[in-house]
This record gives C-alpha cells, sequence and structure tokens, in this order.
C-alpha cells in the first residue's frame, strides 16, 4: 500500500490507498475518524476487492480548502470515484454512511452499499442540546478544541461525564483534537440527525445497514427507521456490538452481501 492523491473541484488534494484485487470498493470513515479506522477492514478484504481507503477533507493526509459545504465533499468523494472505473461497492461508517448515502440521493452510481451505524436519530429517542451547531461552530472558531470535543461527545454521541473524562485521559486525545475542526463538517452534513426522509426514499441502491446489539437505542431505532425509508434496504444486527467498528466482526459480513452470501439473521 501506498498514499496516492487526487484533486477534488475547488483543488482540495483528497489522499487514498489503493490495494487488493477485484471489483471496486470504497471506504469512507466516520466522525473524528481517519483511513486508519477503515484500512484494517479494507485489509481483511483485499483479496476479494480493490480497496479504495480515503482521508476525507480536514483529516489526516487529505487538505482542507476553505469555506467547507457539503457539495465540496460530496465532489471530493466524486474524484475518487473517477478512480475506480465502474461503480463500486462503498462501506461507509457513521457520518461516512450519510455522507455517501446523500451523494446516492443526488444521483451518483453505486454497486451497492453497506453502512454502519449511521448516526441518525428519531426526534422522541434524542435531541440534540440548544444551540449545538452555533456553540460547536463557535468553539472551532477559537480553536478550543478540547471543549469542542466534549460537547460532541455528552451531547451528540451520548458520552456520560465519566466516560469523556477517560478519554481525555487517554494517548488519544492529541489525535483527536487535531480532527475536531472536522465535527462542523459532519454538523453540517447530518443537521440535527433527523432522517432525510424525502432524499433517501429515492435512494434505491441495494444498502444493508449494520448495527449493534448492544448499541444505545436511538441508534437501533433510527438504523430501522433509515432501513424503513429505504426502498432496498436491509439491516444486520451484531450481536455484542456497540457502536465502535470491529473490523474482524464487519469485514465478513461485507464480503457476504457484496458477493450475494449474507444470510438474514433477523
Amino acid at each position: 500500500m501506498f498514499m496516492r492523491t487526487v484533486t477534488s473541484a475547488d483543488g482540495t488534494p483528497i489522499s487514498f490507498d489503493k490495494f487488493g484485487e477485484g471489483p471496486p470498493l470504497i471506504l469512507i470513515e466516520g466522525a473524528l475518524n481517519d483511513l486508519a479506522t477503515t484500512l484494517p477492514v479494507g485489509a481483511l478484504l483485499s483479496s476479494r476487492f480493490t480497496v479504495f481507503a480515503y482521508d476525507r477533507r480536514g483529516r489526516g493526509a487529505s487538505g482542507d480548502v476553505q469555506p467547507y459545504s457539503v457539495d465540496r465533499e460530496i465532489e471530493d468523494l466524486d474524484a475518487v470515484l473517477a478512480e475506480t472505473g465502474s461503480p463500486p461497492y462503498v462501506f461507509g461508517n457513521c457520518s461516512g454512511g450519510a455522507l455517501v448515502l446523500e451523494a446516492a440521493a443526488r444521483g451518483r452510481e453505486f454497486e451497492a452499499l453497506a453502512l454502519y451505524e449511521p448516526p441518525y436519530s428519531l426526534p422522541a429517542d434524542r435531541t440534540l442540546p440548544p444551540r449545538y451547531s452555533s456553540r460547536l461552530a463557535a468553539l472551532i472558531g477559537e480553536d478550543r478544541r478540547g471543549e469542542a470535543l466534549e460537547l460532541f461527545m455528552k451531547g451528540c454521541a451520548d458520552l456520560s461525564d465519566e466516560d469523556v473524562a477517560q478519554v481525555r485521559g487517554s494517548p488519544i486525545w492529541p489525535s483527536l483534537e487535531l480532527l475536531a475542526p472536522t465535527l462542523v463538517y459532519d454538523d453540517a452534513l447530518l443537521g440535527d440527525c433527523s432522517l432525510p426522509v424525502e432524499r433517501l426514499s429515492t435512494v434505491r441502491t441495494p444498502t444493508l445497514v449494520i448495527d449493534g446489539g448492544d448499541s444505545l437505542t436511538w441508534t437501533r431505532n433510527g438504523v430501522q427507521a433509515l432501513v424503513d425509508v429505504l426502498p432496498n434496504g436491509r439491516r444486520h444486527t451484531l450481536p455484542g456490538h456497540d457502536h465502535v467498528l470491529v473490523p474482524d466482526a464487519v469485514a465478513p459480513i461485507l464480503a457476504d452481501y457484496f458477493t450475494g452470501a449474507l444470510a438474514p439473521n433477523g
């Protein structure tokens, strides 16, 4: 594997790895992740697919030309799509799943999609804190990244004070602070995290939505609501798992789904 670069429509360099052999498969990371999160999934699938794992703008080795917009981020995906040669399979983790759904709703062609817990929620299950978007933007604008991370973790990801303190004291905190400005980008993509029913009901691409059996109730209800909206949606639950992506558990499901061998699990 070695890093390659494509240039998005606004001039942003988008960095990606390409490896493996077989039909194309694009991997899209989620909130507070770079491609280090999806590369282990790609490694497990590289004997069956040509894997394209890219850093979304503002993450890892990719650039970050301003101003951000969801349109620009879909153009980043377009630049990677141009490298695949044919409509690819796509796996989107967390907000990466919301991104590829938005691209599909805007007419991009994919062979099939698989998503791991896109963070949609029902109003009865969860609401974001008051003025979440403006507060997040202000904190990032003032370079108060640690406070922005805490706002996201408590107000959006539903972590407890104890959980946040544990993460803040861990070795990964500095890398999370580097990625903190992209929380504003995911906020622009997801808004209040409600399902964009009208747009997603037009996505006819076969789509598998995966969730963990031990994930939060709002996450699991959101997954089912998404499957109900998608014309060709299907759900697969991983017993004993939560929102944390476990490559060894997810990669076999992706391989079976994309090759037509995945059995229903309820």
